[in-house]
């Protein structure tokens, strides 16, 4: 894809630090200087390019309640069927399918681990399949940002 001048500003003035007030997008493109419509319309094009994913905070889950990465071994035939259903928690994101024995992972976030616990439990009685639970013991931070403009 090849991005115009406003994206490429976009991504990367804002890959870190979005502004925390009560409107966060009209911020960003006054410091963009731009319109909130033109930036709105900025995003919207770079999601349905495939080229965003997610616009929004990153939180340390340990200070906000629990999480857990899981998977499960979902036969081929049930795999829509059954991210269908992981996917009906709203404390559930990042649900996605990979190339393994254990084919479907996502992570549950929650106020407590026993919360977690409950939902775990709840999909393996509605699926019939154990989910492998990993949780995190300890955290690095890396830093996922990039350059478009050959800066780092």
């Amino acid at each position: 894809m090849d991005l115009d001048r406003l994206s490429q500003h976009l991504i990367e003035r804002y890959q870190h630090g979005m502004p925390l007030c009560a409107e966060p997008y009209r911020e960003m493109a006054q410091v963009l200087k731009c319109s909130e419509a033109e930036l709105m319309t900025c995003l919207q094009r770079l999601e349905l390019a495939g080229a965003l994913s997610r616009v929004g905070p990153v939180f340390e889950h340990t200070r906000a309640g629990a999480s857990t990465l899981a998977a499960l071994a979902v036969p081929a035939e049930r795999l829509e069927q059954v991210a269908a259903r992981v996917s009906q928690y709203p404390e559930v994101n990042h649900n996605y399918a990979r190339e393994h024995h254990y084919n479907l992972w996502f992570v549950v976030t929650g106020p407590h681990r026993q919360h977690l616990q409950q939902i775990l439990d709840e999909l393996e009685q509605d699926t019939g399949l154990t989910p492998l639970d990993l949780p995190m013991l300890s955290a690095y931070r890396i830093d996922l940002g990039f350059s478009l403009g050959g800066h780092p």
